[in-house]
């Protein structure tokens, strides 16, 4: 049966920080929009308090994500456990996009290290966490994560914040 949680306790943090990979979703509020789900991944999600947390927006995809939450802020990341014990997590909560010419920009990025092909940064203060069991979620193995991309961006000679070669159409084996 599904829990939800007041905070970010220990458990989940350990949980949230084992993933590999993310999906994050989000809509606009007009009935004809399109709702936005994206997977995300490289390490690039950042716990940053008890119901708080931020991640990475690299370029190469839409901007779906940044539009919707300018519009209405709302937006959901989901993780799911493929190997271990079966879990899924679910964090609610208004996202903020911090952009690199921003205030505060630099003080968020400090939690994740440089990386090439940053965007934006998603700061989510986080209204509802709950989770639910994850049995119909496979299991699969983590092989390594993709360089393509930031390989490809670091060869540009073009600022990293303005474009990105979709990884060549190429996805890494």
């Amino acid at each position: 049966m599904g829990k939800t949680y007041s905070v970010i306790d220990d458990k989940l943090k350990t949980f949230i920080q084992a993933q590999h990979v993310f999906f994050v979703a989000t809509a606009p509020l007009a009935r004809s929009g399109h709702v936005n789900v994206s997977p995300k991944g490289l390490q690039s999600l950042r716990i940053l308090g008890p119901k708080a947390v931020a991640y990475l927006d690299h370029i190469g995809s839409g901007a779906e994500t940044i539009a919707h939450l300018r519009e209405n802020g709302r937006i959901v990341i989901m993780l799911c456990a493929f190997d271990g014990p079966p879990q899924i997590v679910r964090l609610h909560g208004e996202g903020q996009v911090i952009e690199p010419q921003d205030d505060g920009f630099n003080a968020l990025l400090e939690h994740f290290g440089t990386r090439p092909a940053i965007r934006a940064i998603i700061q989510i203060q986080v209204k509802r966490i709950s989770d639910s069991c994850g049995y119909g979620v496979p299991l699969y193995r983590f092989a390594r994560a993709p360089t393509a991309c930031f390989a490809t961006s670091a060869r540009k000679t073009r600022p990293a914040l303005t474009g990105c070669p979709r990884c060549d159409g190429r996805r890494e084996a």
